[in-house]
């Protein structure tokens, strides 16, 4: 390693540990105010606020709650996002101890969100820091609705991806113990969709259901039915997953309901994988209600394609995993059946979505994503911003 080089490492080093302190009080502040997906106000305005200080141009509202922060180098150069989801899950948090909670009812972090927007405010601290050390443009994109899968594609439309030349962005993983970072070039997650199914019959009294079809009992046959798309059609080794989440229709026991509505997501590996299962979800719902003598409608509500990292940006991030954790902690992740729309910021440019552990299985098994007893070890919080910074100043330079 050269004398600059050398220098330009302490450097970062010592300016990462200047913020570990803020990052970690900024990831509580945001936890303890979760906001669901769509209604993302305090936390962008959070985000907004400190890219101000730091001297950022900055821009609000960019295709619903999404914040844009743009700060130029000393010399032109690439314009590299980082990007950062903000929304919240409806789920009630654990009470069992745990230094911060959720001080809204039915509302958490139960995912990560919150420390994926303080990583990447303190990424913004260092290499505002660094300025002097680095060329062309960073932006600091905070996206609302990811649980949803409807906020990047606003933002998009908005111009938040104008001019980026390279996308970097982090997911804080449970699975993965802290002081571990998992980076893959290719498919990272897979593809996310959410459908609606209706499923219409023909009201009546519970007690003559002759005179009646039941949407309930069709409802249970798509359900099931459903399930052969991925156990009877799809090929053991292509990952795929349909999955009926929501299940509502009726209004008392002796009534036979009018229509019962079925919510439900798709997930895929491969984009053919992830257009079959979706015309499939249609055609299976609306056959096997049709044999009941029901009918079922098919609405597509959101998704996203699959997650893809581009295998130079993959090895850069490898890179800037390896100088901050060491290689013997750098892991080559599995592709997981989640979703993320980040994918369409990385369907615009290269760049690349990467894991660091967040688990801490020290302290007893830990919950899952999504879950109300999820939680993070804030250790892993100085390693996400310290990556980042590298992997930023890979492409600044």
């Amino acid at each position: 390693m050269t004398g600059l080089a050398v220098d330009v490492d302490s450097r970062l080093r010592a300016e990462v540990d200047r913020t570990r302190e803020e990052v970690v009080e900024t990831r509580r502040a945001v936890h303890r105010r979760p906001e669901l997906s769509g209604a993302e106000e305090q936390t962008a305005a959070l985000a907004a606020q400190r890219c101000a200080d730091l001297g950022f141009a900055v821009r609000t509202e960019v295709g619903g709650h999404g914040v844009v922060a743009d700060l130029e180098g000393g010399r032109p150069g690439p314009t590299v996002m980082l990007r950062a989801d903000m929304d919240a899950l409806p789920v009630e948090e654990s009470a069992d101890g745990r230094p911060v909670r959720s001080e809204v009812d039915g509302a958490m972090h139960a995912c990560g969100h919150d420390g994926h927007v303080a990583m990447t405010l303190g990424a913004g601290t260092v290499l505002t820091a660094m300025r002097d050390s680095w060329a062309g443009r960073l932006r600091l994109c905070f996206q609302p609705a990811e649980e949803t899968a409807s906020g990047a594609v606003p933002m998009i439309a908005a111009g938040a991806a104008e001019g980026v030349d390279h996308v970097f962005g982090i997911h804080l993983w449970a699975p993965i113990a802290v002081g571990r970072v998992a980076v893959k070039p290719g498919v990272l997650f897979g593809s996310a969709d959410t459908f609606r199914l209706t499923v219409s019959g023909r009201g009546g009294h519970g007690g003559m259901p002759h005179t009646a079809v039941d949407p309930v009992v069709a409802a249970a046959q798509v359900v099931l039915a459903l399930q052969s798309i991925v156990s009877r059609e799809t090929s053991p080794f292509a990952p795929a997953v349909v999955t009926i989440g929501r299940v509502s229709g009726g209004t008392t026991f002796n009534v036979i309901a009018d229509q019962v509505e079925l919510l439900g997501t798709t997930r895929a590996l491969e984009r053919s994988e992830r257009e079959r299962l979706l015309r499939r979800v249609e055609e299976v719902a609306s056959g096997v209600a049709a044999a009941a003598g029901a009918t079922a409608v098919y609405e597509h509500a959101a998704g996203c394609p699959p997650v893809i990292s581009d295998a130079a940006m993959a090895e850069v991030v490898r890179r800037a995993a390896v100088a901050t954790v060491g290689e013997e902690h750098v892991d080559q992740a599995e592709p997981i059946t989640v979703g993320d729309d980040v994918a369409c910021f990385l369907d615009l440019a290269p760049g690349c979505y990467f894991l660091v552990g967040a688990g801490h299985p020290e302290r007893g098994p830990v919950s899952p994503h999504h879950s109300a007893g999820f939680d993070i070890d804030e250790a892993c919080l100085p390693i996400g911003v310290e990556t980042l910074v590298r992997a930023a100043l890979d492409r600044l330079r």
